[in-house]
């Protein structure tokens, strides 16, 4: 039985002949490749500076770190992630709490964002970083945001981790337009993929040389930023405690030879999206919904059961999946559900309801460039067949 995963990478051989083209020349890593790549997604994004990094995890690490959160700090995001959205700011020292997601959008809620501020302020418990983040690789709404910061004064991080070639406003998500800093993830199974990698954007000088040395030991050639004249050309300094995130040239090939297709490939996850949305349309299932501000990338499709009318539940569905060679996922388990952050800070599952709500239906279905119209059938025909059983619907 062929089995279908959730997503899984784009690979052509132009992408193997640029990796073999790095093999044969003379830099593995920290040579000409990382900051070609960094240049065309800048140019992609249309945004000022663009920073490679070894993983989106290590970029929203060096993000918080680049805007000064430390001990005392608070940031906030959204539970319906991976947990390196949350872990970030842990990292640094800070604490984090969680803002409910939009029942339709299933992204940050703009209203429970303002309801939170205004009863934080009161407190004097403000965030200093706030961290939306764009689930499935449709943009939260960024400009209701950033005018919540206007009145109460925190930075923006965009997790785009699932976004890079989505859109909003008619603006490529990772312009920063409405952030300090946007980031991008290249794992395998994303949009684009460098093997490993993250890259974080912003139009923020003075943050993107922190992110530079921050990402290399904290290290800096450059004699503005030394404390005193350097000895010779060979000369570095380091000025702070950075780590070594760096992206080799052999990721960064891949990621260039990518781009040229994001697009391309973006295009593919839609026609794919339009075609589930065509041949689920009437089962007992919530199909994702594309806000009007919004293009997403689509790096995931998304469905909720129903329960009542599919006369059965999520876990029934998921399993029944799994055993056709479907290998369907959920995203996310809620962050404030794992035992780490249950045990640091003992949060109430009742203060996000919506999140409660979304984790307890959904699943998430295959979409990736190669996946076909037979797999997508085959998909449908597991969803309303149970193994051994006549069709329900």
């Amino acid at each position: 039985m062929k089995q279908i995963p959730y997503g899984r990478h784009s690979i052509e051989q132009s992408d193997i002949d640029s990796v073999l083209e790095v093999l044969n020349s003379d830099f593995l890593t920290q040579g000409p490749q990382v900051p070609a790549f960094e240049k065309a997604i800048s140019e992609y994004v249309s945004c000022e500076y663009a920073i490679a990094v070894n993983s989106a995890t290590s970029a929203l690490h060096l993000a918080c770190l680049s805007l000064g959160v430390g001990s005392g700090d608070i940031v906030w995001t959204s539970p319906i992630s991976f947990v390196a959205s949350a872990n970030c700011a842990i990292y640094c020292g800070a604490d984090v709490d969680f803002v409910d997601i939009d029942p339709l959008s299933y992204n940050m809620s703009v209203d429970r964002l303002s309801e939170k501020l205004e009863k934080a302020k009161k407190e004097n418990k403000l965030p200093k970083v706030i961290i939306p983040v764009h689930l499935a690789g449709q943009s939260c709404d960024m400009k209701a945001i950033f005018e919540l910061r206007k009145t109460f004064g925190f930075h923006i991080i965009e997790d785009a981790s699932h976004a890079i070639g989505g859109d909003y406003l008619d603006q490529k998500v990772g312009s920063c337009q409405y952030s300090d800093i946007t980031v991008f993830s290249f794992h395998p199974v994303k949009i684009i993929t460098t093997g490993e990698g993250g890259m974080c954007t912003t139009n923020n000088l003075e943050i993107a040389n922190s992110i530079y040395r921050l990402r290399s030991h904290g290290i800096t050639r450059n004699p503005k930023e030394m404390t005193e004249a350097p000895d010779g050309s060979w000369y570095y300094q380091q000025i702070e405690l950075g780590y070594n995130y760096r992206m080799n040239d052999i990721q960064a090939a891949l990621g260039l030879s990518q781009l040229k297709r994001l697009d391309q490939i973006v295009q593919k996850r839609h026609k794919i999206k339009n075609n589930y949305n065509k041949i689920l349309a009437g089962l007992p299932l919530i199909l994702p919904l594309e806000m009007d501000y919004a293009r997403s990338s689509l790096h995931l499709y998304l469905v909720q059961i129903k329960p009542k009318e599919m006369k059965a539940g999520r876990k029934e569905v998921f399993e029944r999946l799994r055993q056709s060679g479907i290998l369907v996922n959920v995203h996310y388990i809620p962050i404030y559900h794992q035992p780490y952050y249950q045990k640091k800070y003992n949060y109430r599952y009742s203060d996000f309801p919506e999140a409660e709500k979304y984790y307890s239906h959904v699943i998430s279905l295959p979409i990736y460039p190669e996946l076909t119209l037979e797999d997508q059938d085959r998909i449908k025909e597991a969803i309303v067949k149970p193994i051994g059983h006549q069709v329900i619907f």
